[in-house]
């Protein structure tokens, strides 16, 4: 199967990230969601077929499911420009037009449960990111409460988890308390509307964008199997991972494999691993009802 690695289109390059491609379209951005994957914040140099399209199409049924709680960069519904019609059969499912954003230089992670960065961090001091937690915590525990753990967002290298403090040292303590209640009213509702479909919704992270008027609106993707932890409900059991319908099953690989320090560049993938990732994030995506 064919896959989109990249993509070169005439229009000035807002930014490229480890998935998306942004092009400038004036008022407005063209995101077009490539196969790329990544892990460990590395590319892998395979892409996983479809990808593109599962997570336009997830992150849109999501988009839709949370409009009520804070306006997306979809608002407006804005319309295909005329420039982008000799392109539209080739980025069929996968592009969308949205809105021009100044974005956050953060990202808003929302766990439920101790998974992942957070259940490292809990085993060498009992909080994450500067959240308290109580004693005696197991892996993939539920949280007494959801906790709203930030962590920045660099061009290169590894994230970095932050304290909530941190956060408001970096884009002021009134703008950090509505990323904070928003994030985990979100994150409610992405929990609610999975838990009906026999899913847990572990973690997740959102991102976020000012408007050209100042009005905070969610931005890049929502919910999706690159950006949450999603399990299956029937077989989590606290003390070890649960089978997850997310990029999970790449990064136990990695962790399999003598010699890589998770730095550039990232090992090549097996084509079980390839179509092992292509057959969850499908699964989620069917689960939720989401066409591709």
């Amino acid at each position: 199967m064919a896959v989109v690695l990249s993509t070169d289109l005439p229009f000035p390059v807002f930014r490229r990230g480890k998935v998306r491609d942004v092009y400038d379209l004036g008022n407005q951005l063209l995101i077009v969601a490539t196969d790329r994957i990544s892990a460990f914040d590395c590319v892998m140099p395979e892409g996983i077929p479809d990808k593109g399209r599962i997570l336009t199409a997830v992150a849109a049924y999501w988009f839709e499911a949370t409009g009520d709680l804070v306006p997306n960069h979809f608002r407006g519904n804005p319309a295909w420009p005329a420039a982008l019609e000799p392109y539209r059969e080739a980025l069929a499912g996968r592009a969308v037009v949205v809105e021009k954003t100044r974005p956050m230089p953060v990202e808003c992670v929302v766990r439920g449960y101790l998974a992942g960065s957070g259940w490292k961090e809990y085993q060498s001091g009992q909080s994450v990111c500067g959240v308290p937690l109580p004693a005696g915590l197991r892996l993939a525990d539920r949280l007494p409460e959801p906790i709203f753990t930030p962590a920045t967002k660099e061009e290169e290298g590894h994230d970095e988890n932050i304290s909530f403090e941190r956060m408001a040292e970096i884009v002021g303590a009134e703008l950090a308390a509505r990323l904070r209640d928003l994030s985990l009213a979100l994150y409610r509702r992405g929990a609610e509307l999975a838990a009906q479909k026999g899913i847990l919704l572990a973690d997740t992270k959102f991102e976020f964008g000012l408007s050209e008027g100042g009005e905070l609106i969610l931005i890049d993707e929502a919910l999706t199997p690159d950006s949450s932890r999603y399990w299956l409900a029937d077989t989590w059991a606290p003390g070890k991972n649960p089978p997850s319908l997310d990029k999970q099953f790449l990064r136990d690989y990695l962790e399999t494999l003598p010699g890589w320090d998770k730095q550039p560049p990232a090992p090549h993938l097996p084509a079980e691993i390839i179509e092992g990732i292509r057959a969850r994030y499908l699964d989620l995506a069917a689960r939720f009802g989401v066409q591709v």
